[in-house]
């Protein structure tokens, strides 16, 4: 068995697995111990990679580069430390009624079918496995989404499964355009044409531009959808806010990035075969779009859980807007974003979880005193949300500072509503956090069980790549912006 297949096999297993022993005691630890042998095995592969290069399965089916190496290596990772989390949060669930026997099994099943969707399309070569396994990804959060069953959470979980639909059918239909652009210049006769390698490697000689652009069009709505730009990403505060916190953090940290992978690696083929920017002017206007309104929308929330939400489609929309500036720089910083922010929102859902379970609501209004209830909470809370409002010496400065620094050099009046934008989200963000951590807290509180290993762990990272970015991970970036803008970072 190759390293790639362990990686893909083990969560597949776990979930079949899980199906049977899901609603047990113990399931909590064999999905811990599913998640540690799938982060050892991608850890392993990315290794391997960063030894020899990319590799391409004896069948062309998978194809792992510098580019989804590195994020298989963080799905498998968040998963992880989000399943320890989930253990102690899940059996609270459980012992307070919000949760039966039955609902936990699938719980845990889905949580590992979930973690296989996404690294299936993360290490696929196949355009059309991409759109499968993005659908699979779908149809197990809509489950995951609907869990407690309340009628707000299964309206959260239609309102996800219409919309992403419809979305994903827009990619379906894209995809199907790239297949058709494809056919015409490598012939009706071949059973590889949506295959990426082929198609990146045909793309220099020009598909057909009419064909090629209305594909990407489609694409950018329908993965746009599960990435959650804007107007698109209605589904997104919804299904935060009314399923499972465990599922907030891998949601948020893992499959907007996962959607976000699909839509760069179709723009690479745009590029290549227009040879215009029009696939970057369509990311960088969706992206501006998403930063400026969510940011806005952060003082309007009410509910803790729908606030953290808006930020996270903040962050992917000034991801986008990265890519979609394209060159060396904005790539490089939009890559180390991408990773910044999955680690430090999927903290900060983390004690979130923790804070809500203490104060027994989600309503920020009736969250006070965390530090002052529960030190442990309210510290992780407080440096969570001064990681994620781009504080320095954390990562996320970093990268948002090199996010602007290409923005001042290749457009730089779009710096100023770029520099609105943080000022908005920060304000917005530090408005809820200073009462919740600071605040007075209600009596008769009591202390939860909370395990903040996820977010020491998480947070200790983020600062560690706000202080030095290791030559190994620095080396993932610079190759896989290479590979994306063409240009190597100097």
């Amino acid at each position: 068995m190759t390293l790639l297949e362990a990686t893909l096999i083990t969560p597949l297993a776990g979930g079949l697995i899980l199906a049977i022993l899901g609603h047990r005691p113990i399931a909590g630890w064999i999905n811990i111990g599913i998640g540690l042998v799938t982060f050892l095995a991608s850890l392993a592969m990315a290794l391997d990679v960063f030894s020899h290069g990319p590799q391409l399965s004896p069948g062309r089916m998978f194809y792992i580069d510098a580019f989804n190496v590195y994020l298989v290596v963080l799905t498998a990772f968040v998963g992880l430390t989000t399943s320890i989390f989930s253990r102690p949060y899940m059996r609270h669930e459980v012992e307070k009624g919000r949760v039966t026997d039955r609902r936990l099994r699938l719980y845990h099943s889905m949580y590992q079918c979930f973690l296989f969707s996404m690294l299936l399309a993360l290490s696929t070569n196949n355009l059309g496995v991409l759109w499968v396994a993005m659908e699979m990804a779908t149809l197990t959060t809509v489950l995951l989404v609907s869990l407690y069953r309340t009628p707000e959470a299964i309206e959260a979980a239609w309102k996800y499964f219409i919309l992403c639909g419809v979305g994903i059918a827009q990619a379906l239909f894209g995809t199907v355009l790239i297949y058709f652009a494809a056919e015409a210049k490598l012939g009706a006769d071949r059973d590889d044409t949506l295959l990426w390698t082929v198609l990146h490697s045909s793309a220099s000689g020009g598909l057909d531009p009419a064909v090629i652009t209305l594909a990407f069009v489609f694409l950018l709505v329908g993965y746009g959808t599960k990435v959650g730009l804007v107007p698109l990403h209605n589904w997104l505060p919804d299904a935060h806010s009314e399923g499972p916190t465990p599922m907030s953090a891998v949601l948020s940290g893992l499959l907007l990035n996962v959607a976000l992978y699909a839509l760069v690696r179709v723009k690479m083929l745009v590029d290549a075969s227009l040879h215009t920017h029009l696939a970057g002017y369509l990311m960088m206007g969706f992206g501006l779009l998403s930063f400026t309104v969510a940011g806005l929308f952060l003082h309007r929330q009410h509910d803790v859980k729908r606030m953290f939400s808006y930020s996270s489609i903040e962050h992917m929309g000034l991801i986008t807007f990265g890519f979609g500036l394209g060159g060396p720089l904005a790539t490089y910083g939009a890559l180390l974003h991408m990773t910044v922010h999955s680690l430090t929102k999927s903290a900060i859902f983390v004690t979130v979880g923790h804070a809500c379970q203490l104060a027994g609501t989600q309503r920020i209004d009736q969250i006070r005193g965390l530090i002052r209830s529960q030190p442990a909470i309210g510290w992780g809370l407080l440096l969570g949300v001064v990681s994620i409002a781009g504080f320095p010496p954390f990562g996320v400065f970093i990268s948002e500072f090199l996010l602007l620094m290409a923005t001042m050099k290749a457009w730089p009046w779009l710096t100023i509503p770029l520099l609105i934008g943080f000022g908005i989200a920060f304000a917005g963000l530090f408005r809820h956090m200073q009462k919740m951590v600071f605040g007075e807290p209600p009596p008769g509180q009591q202390p939860v069980q909370a395990n903040m290993i996820p977010v020491i762990v998480h947070l200790v990272l983020v600062l560690l790549l706000g202080l030095m970015i290791p030559n190994f991970l620095s080396s993932w970036f610079e190759q896989a912006t290479l590979l994306i803008s063409g240009e190597a970072l100097l």
